[in-house]
């Protein structure tokens, strides 16, 4: 009796068991099929449009890079041309400015260099003065020595001529006298007086000073007046 109720009993769970294992059983090819039918690999179709929309976007940044190179470039020429021109303008300015230094040294030059030549002008009178009081002596009464007052006060004012001159030198006032070296004539620093044959010299000499001249740093404060050769 008791070896029946057992065997009952054991046959009941084996039937529970088998029924509780059936519905799991019967889920599993489901399970199966889900994961076929959902599978991580992508169609062919669905391939080329990621191909296309990645080259589509591949061809927008190299045309944007493309421009983007363009702008850079148009703005370096901008920058390149705004500096070509400020450094013309920065030379021109440099040289404007140079030219204004050479021309306003230039012109203190002059004004100090002719600041006395108002002056000169009224001095070389008393010059010519003593010029004239020297060649009055004749050479003999000189040599002669008949008269050593005379002499002295001759000694005297060529003394004084001599320091004078000297003097008006070291301010740029300079005497000149043609014919001591029988100058060809010129007409910027001399003024031809009147004209005469000399056969031994050659036309256009200047054989004769009326009256010497003076040149003020390089500049004719005042021709000589001379007379020149001419035998024809």
């Amino acid at each position: 009796m008791l070896q029946r109720t057992l065997f009952r009993s054991s046959r009941q769970a084996a039937r529970c068991v088998t029924r509780s294992q059936a519905p799991f059983a019967a889920q599993v090819p489901r399970q199966v099929g889900a994961i076929r039918w959902y599978a991580e690999q992508p169609t062919a179709k669905e391939g080329e449009t990621a191909a296309q929309k990645t080259s589509g976007e591949q061809a927008s940044q190299q045309q944007q890079q493309q421009n983007e190179a363009t702008q850079l470039k148009e703005q370096l020429e901008k920058k390149d041309m705004e500096i070509i021109n400020l450094k013309d303008k920065y030379l021109r300015s440099v040289a404007d400015f140079r030219n204004l230094q050479e021309r306003t040294k230039r012109e203190i030059q002059a004004a100090k260099d002719f600041a006395l030549q108002r002056f000169a002008k009224d001095l070389i009178d008393s010059v010519d003065n003593l010029d004239r009081a020297l060649t009055t002596v004749p050479a003999e009464k000189l040599s002669s020595g008949e008269n050593p007052d005379l002499v002295t006060l001759h000694d005297g004012l060529k003394m004084t001529e001599s320091i004078l001159l000297q003097t008006l030198k070291k301010h740029g006032l300079e005497r000149f006298d043609p014919s001591l070296e029988q100058e060809k004539f010129n007409p910027n620093i001399h003024e031809a007086v009147f004209q005469a044959p000399q056969p031994d010299k050659e036309d256009g000499t200047v054989f004769h000073t009326q009256q010497k001249g003076f040149m003020l740093n390089g500049r004719v404060l005042r021709a000589a007046k001379v007379g020149v050769v001419k035998n024809s």
